[in-house]
C-alpha cells in the first residue's frame, strides 16, 4: 500500500483497482453506520419503528420515480439517436466524412455505431390510436398553462373541470381541498387544474378566478392550471355510435377519457403518486396524511396494489403511482370511443388480474389484492347538475359522513328581521343562532337584511359567508354591508360613505360571495344595527351560510 501512495495510480491499475475497493468499503460504512446505529441504540419504540418503516418505503416510492424518469430520458436518447442515424446515413452510404467534420475519434465510432442501427420494427405509440395528432405538432402541449413548474411532489391531485349549465362548484372545492391541508403539505403537493374547455377565453376567466381567491398558493407552485387544444381530440362529430348510447353521451364520455389521459401525461413526471379528483368534490382534515401513510403501508407490507380506493363514487379518490400511469393512459386513448371512463379502469384491472379459467369469485379477490379500499371515505360528492348537459344526479357516498353545511358562531343579542322569503325553516332568525343556515328566494334589489342588537355594541369585525358547500352559486352579489351608529359622527373617514337613511357603507360582498371587515370603532362609536342592502336582482337563490359579529367583547 505504501507503494501505491507514492506510486503515479495511472501506471500501475492494480493500486486503483485497491483504492478503488477500500473507498466503496469505506463509503458504504459511512452510509450504513447511522441504519445500525439507529437499530441498535434506540429503544424498541414501535412507533419510531413504524416511522423508519414508513421512511423506507416512501423511499423505494421515490426510486421508482426516479427510474421511470431516467427511462423516459433513454427513450429520449433513442429518439435522438435515430434522427441522427436519419441524417448521416445517406453520407455513410457515399462513404463521406462531411457529417463528422472535426469529431473526435470516439464521437465517430459512436455516431457509425448509431447508423447501423436499422429501425425493423414499427413501435406503437400514442399516434397509433389518435393518428390526427401527426397533423397538430402542438397537440400533445397544453394550449393553456399558468405553473411555476413544481416537480418531485410527493402527491399530484388532477382537478379536472368543464363549463357547467347551472353552478360551478370548482372554487368551493379547491378553497376545501387547500384548507384541509397543513402549512408543510402545501409545499410536498402540487393541485393540477384542468379546465378541459377549447375555449381560451373562457378558460382564462377561470385561470383569472383562481389568481384572485388563491395568489399566494399559485406563487408558491402547490396550485397550476392547464387546459388542452382542440387539436388534441378527433372529430367528435365521427365517433362511433356505441352500447346503444345517444350521440351527445358517446361525445361526453369519449372527450372525458381523453381529458383523463392529458391530464395523466401532464402530471405523470411530477410527483410520485397521482391522485384523480372532480370539481365538486369535498375532503376532510388531514386527508393528504391518510393517503400517504395508507400508501406507504401497504408498500412497506410488499402489497403490488395498482389502485388505492378512497371514495367508493366514480372515478373520485383513486391514487396511482405516477410511474404506472402510463398502464391507463395508453388502455384510454386504445379505448376512448367505447366505454367510460371508469369501466375502463374496472376491465383494465380485470386483464390485468383475472384468470378466465376461475369463477367470478376468484376474479374479485384477485381484484381486491390491487384494488385496495380505505375506509371510511375521505371525499364526498356534492355536485348535483352533472357536466353532461340535463343530467342530474345526486350520488352521496355514506362512508363519508356529514358535510358542513354552515358554520355557527355566537354572537351578540338582536332582533333580525328581512324581506326575503326564506325556503322551509331556513330562516335568518335561526341562522343568526347558529342553527342552521338561512335561504332565501330570489333577492330583489332593495332588499334587506337587519341586525339590531339589544343593546348597542361596540362592533369590532363582521364575516358573512354566503352560498355553501352543496349550492356554491347560492350567494348574496352587489350587496353592501352598512352599520347604523348610535350617534351620528358629523364627519367620517374619506374611506367611508353614508346612505341617505343615515348608514354607513363598511363593506361589501366579493365575487366568491363573501364579506368581511374590521369597523374604527373610534369613528363611529356604539353601534345599533347592522344592514345588508342588495342592490341587484339575482338569478338565484342566496344561502347565509356564516354570520359572524365580533365586538369589543367577543373572545
Amino acid at each position: 500500500m505504501t507503494r501505491c501512495i507514492n506510486y503515479p495510480l495511472y501506471l500501475d491499475p492494480g493500486c486503483g483497482r485497491m483504492l478503488r475497493r477500500r473507498v466503496g468499503v469505506v463509503f458504504t460504512a459511512v452510509l450504513l453506520t447511522p441504519a445500525f446505529v439507529l437499530l441498535f441504540l434506540t429503544s424498541p419504540d414501535l412507533s419510531g419503528e413504524q416511522v423508519l418503516v414508513s421512511r423506507v418505503a416512501e423511499l423505494r416510492e421515490r426510486l421508482h420515480h426516479a427510474e421511470m424518469v431516467n427511462q423516459e430520458r433513454l427513450h429520449d436518447v433513442i429518439l435522438l439517436s435515430q434522427k441522427f442515424t436519419s441524417l448521416i446515413q445517406p453520407h455513410m452510404n457515399n462513404g463521406s466524412a462531411a457529417p463528422y467534420g472535426s469529431l473526435s475519434v470516439e464521437a465517430r465510432e459512436l455516431l457509425s455505431n448509431m447508423s447501423r442501427a436499422t429501425p425493423d420494427m414499427h413501435l406503437p405509440s400514442i399516434y397509433s390510436y389518435l393518428p390526427h395528432l401527426l397533423r397538430y405538432p402542438d397537440a400533445t402541449a397544453p394550449a393553456f398553462k399558468l405553473s411555476r413548474g413544481r416537480q418531485s411532489a410527493t402527491m399530484v391531485l388532477g382537478v379536472p373541470t368543464v363549463k357547467r349549465q347551472v353552478q360551478s362548484y370548482l372554487m368551493t372545492t379547491l378553497g376545501n381541498l387547500i384548507q384541509s391541508m397543513t402549512t408543510e403539505e402545501m409545499t410536498q403537493c402540487l393541485i393540477v387544474v384542468f379546465v378541459a374547455e377549447w375555449d381560451l377565453d373562457y378558460v382564462r376567466q377561470v385561470a383569472s378566478q383562481i389568481e384572485r381567491k388563491f395568489p399566494e398558493h399559485l406563487e408558491s407552485g402547490l396550485l397550476e392550471v392547464i387546459s388542452p387544444p382542440q387539436s388534441f381530440y378527433p372529430d367528435m362529430n365521427q365517433l362511433r355510435q356505441t352500447l346503444g348510447d345517444p350521440m351527445e353521451r358517446v361525445r361526453w364520455r369519449t372527450k372525458q377519457n381523453l381529458d383523463f389521459a392529458f391530464l395523466m401525461m401532464y402530471a405523470q413526471p411530477k410527483g410520485t403518486f397521482y391522485v384523480q379528483l372532480e370539481d365538486d368534490i369535498q375532503t376532510k382534515k388531514g386527508y393528504i396524511a391518510t393517503m400517504k401513510n395508507f400508501a406507504l403501508q401497504k408498500t412497506a407490507e410488499k402489497k403490488n396494489w395498482f389502485v388505492l380506493d378512497f371514495c367508493q363514487l366514480g372515478f373520485i379518490g383513486k391514487m396511482f403511482k405516477c410511474v404506472e400511469l402510463p398502464y391507463l393512459v395508453q388502455f384510454f386513448i386504445m379505448f376512448y370511443n367505447d366505454k367510460p371512463v371508469d369501466w375502463l379502469l374496472d376491465y383494465l384491472i380485470q386483464t390485468k388480474i383475472c384468470n378466465l379459467d376461475k369463477d367470478p369469485k376468484h376474479c374479485k379477490k384477485a381484484k381486491d389484492n390491487v384494488w385496495i379500499h380505505y375506509k371510511p371515505s375521505i371525499f364526498q360528492h356534492v355536485g348535483t347538475h352533472s357536466s353532461l348537459k340535463g343530467k342530474v344526479q345526486k350520488l352521496k357516498d355514506k362512508q363519508f359522513g356529514k358535510i358542513q353545511l354552515y358554520f355557527p358562531h355566537e354572537n351578540p343579542p338582536a332582533v333580525v328581521e328581512t324581506n326575503i322569503k326564506p325556503y322551509k325553516t331556513y330562516t335568518l332568525q335561526r341562522a343568526y343562532k347558529g342553527e342552521s343556515y338561512f335561504w332565501g328566494l330570489l333577492p330583489q334589489q332593495g332588499d334587506t337584511l337587519l341586525l339590531r342588537f339589544q343593546p348597542p355594541v361596540s362592533l369590532k369585525g363582521f364575516l358573512f359567508r354566503s352560498g355553501n358547500v352543496e349550492h356554491p352559486s347560492d350567494r348574496l352579489y352587489n350587496t353592501s354591508v352598512e352599520v347604523e351608529p348610535v350617534r351620528v359622527p358629523r364627519t367620517l373617514p374619506s374611506s367611508l360613505k353614508r346612505t341617505k337613511d343615515g348608514y354607513v357603507v363598511v363593506g361589501e360582498f366579493d365575487d366568491m360571495g363573501v364579506a368581511q371587515g374590521t369597523v374604527d370603532a373610534a369613528s363611529l362609536g356604539v353601534i345599533k344595527a347592522l344592514r345588508l342592502s342588495v342592490h341587484v336582482e339575482s338569478d338565484n337563490w342566496a344561502i347565509l351560510s356564516e354570520i359572524h359579529i365580533q365586538t369589543t367583547d367577543s373572545r
